[in-house]
């Protein structure tokens, strides 16, 4: 499965997030992953949809633990 992430700014506060987008799996998994995203790094984070946003600039370690999990990574 191929996923897309990125390094944004939080609009409100000009802090960094990376964002992972286009995770193809049902709720419940999604929030199962995202949990684990955000423990592995240590920060907060939340759901929307299909994207899982973690707060800071973890793209190297987030990378890493999809490309472990299966998926095609396409950073931007």
């Amino acid at each position: 499965m191929k996923v897309r992430i990125e390094e944004s700014k939080n609009p409100r506060t000009g802090k960094p997030v990376t964002v992972i987008y286009d995770i193809i799996h049902n709720p419940q998994v999604i929030e199962k992953f995202a949990k684990k995203l955000k423990s592995a790094c240590g920060a907060g984070g939340h759901v929307e949809g299909k994207t899982i946003s973690i707060q800071g600039s973890h793209l190297t370690k987030v990378k890493q633990m999809l490309e472990k999990d299966g998926y095609e990574v396409n950073m931007k």
